[in-house]
């Protein structure tokens, strides 16, 4: 008997074993530079978590005699890579209960706290309790001196969890004075393991939850919580900042805005491959009635009641350029739309930013938000910031070239 797809794309697998192969990436496949360790490639998907595992073993041992010797600096950057390769490992494995996957997030788990004993300040543990006695998992990353400050909710994307970011060994919040929580919503991390479903309104009630739990924290300045999603958690974090209120800033960045249109059926097969098990679904035309249908942020931006900005790259296959305009006009808010000329998805080492990250960025846009040095306005602005010109704090404001309904070119 043939074995039956999951997907209507999965025979669609050879394709994207084909390009892993001959380009070394997973998917975005606009990008050049390799997303796969390059000592022993994987050559197709069925090889990721081994060579990710290995790569992750090899920093591990590294992390440990630095660690053991007492360097710790060197330690931190080894468990952060240690971290990021075990989170890459587990990570392909869509399979409730999968011995391999359980066995590789108890390994990154305890690279974790192993870099909470050697980073140059506070890391801790959060589980903020959910449905049904489970809890939405979070690793808060406090200033060295706990003081109080205002407070960055990380949204990770689909394909990460809540160890991407802040890196320890260089976290570009404590730079800019800025407490940082990075969560597990529904469908990632440890709510995979507990099956906590990217179904419903799942995610803005885990976000509204852990919102709560920082407002007990006494760190953190209630009146400066800010939202900041990438990718997918681009989609959430406007879909959480129009449920609750009570954040006083959110960017949404590296374009998810409207991800139904094309990020299941014209991007690459692996993102539904991927959704369809952070939702709890086998069968695909059930996912595609009961979850797909409703992933839309039209109906929601107006609700929004904070300063907001959108962040995307100009021809990103995730969210069309014309998708990203018509959002940014449904904000009712303070706002500002950065466009980064030639670029895709997703926004890091850009030559827009002089080779930079859009977090870097992003952080400085949120401080002096806080600060009161660069407020948006209502009625908005977008800048077109060219692939080799001054950054977004240049001469680059931009009136889109299209009207509402009508394709970028």
């Amino acid at each position: 008997m043939i074995k039956q797809l999951r997907t209507e794309r999965d025979n669609q697998q050879w394709m994207l074993d084909l390009a892993l192969n001959m380009r070394g990436r997973v998917q975005n496949f606009e990008r050049d530079d390799i997303e796969v360790p390059t000592g022993k490639r994987a050559r197709n998907y069925r090889m990721l978590p081994k060579v990710w595992r290995e790569a992750a073993e090899r920093h591990e041992r590294l992390a440990k005699a630095a660690k053991e010797r007492g360097a710790n600096a060197s330690a931190t950057y080894h468990f952060d890579h240690a971290i990021e390769a075990y989170r890459h490992a587990q990570h392909p494995i869509y399979f409730d209960d999968h011995p391999v996957k359980k066995k590789l997030y108890i390994k990154l788990s305890e690279m974790v706290d192993l870099r909470s004993e050697t980073a140059d300040y506070p890391i801790e543990r959060v589980e903020v309790e959910f449905d049904d006695g489970k809890t939405i998992s979070c690793l808060l990353h406090l200033l060295p001196d706990r003081r109080k400050a205002p407070v960055v909710i990380y949204v990770p994307g689909m394909d990460q969890t809540k160890e991407v970011f802040p890196k320890a060994y260089h976290n570009i919040g404590l730079a800019r004075g800025f407490h940082v929580l990075a969560m597990d919503g529904p469908g990632q991390g440890n709510s995979n393991i507990q099956k906590i479903r990217s179904v419903g309104d799942n995610y803005e009630r885990a976000g509204a939850a852990v919102i709560s739990y920082l407002m007990t924290r006494p760190e953190v300045d209630k009146d400066k919580i800010a939202i900041y999603g990438i990718s997918m958690g681009s989609y959430w974090s406007l879909r959480l900042s129009s449920y609750d209120h009570r954040a006083a800033a959110v960017v949404s960045s590296v374009a998810c805005f409207n991800p139904n249109n094309t990020i299941f059926t014209q991007s690459s097969p692996r993102f539904k491959q991927m959704f369809m098990y952070m939702a709890g679904y086998e069968d695909e035309e059930r996912f595609d009635d009961e979850v797909v249908k409703d992933m839309t942020v039209r109906g929601h931006l107006d609700k929004i009641t904070c300063p907001t900005l959108l962040v995307t790259g100009e021809f990103d296959p995730l969210c069309p350029l014309e998708d990203a305009i018509e959002a940014y006009e449904d904000l009712k808010v303070p706002k500002e739309m950065w466009v980064f000329e030639n670029q895709y998805h997703p926004l890091w080492s850009i030559a827009n930013l002089g080779g930079m990250d859009c977090h870097d960025y992003v952080f400085d846009w949120l401080k002096n938000l806080f600060d009161g040095t660069q407020v948006p306005t209502k009625e908005g602005n977008i800048s077109y910031i060219k692939e080799n010109g001054d950054g977004p704090w240049s001469e680059c404001e931009w009136e889109p070239t299209v009207k509402r309904g009508e394709a970028y070119f």
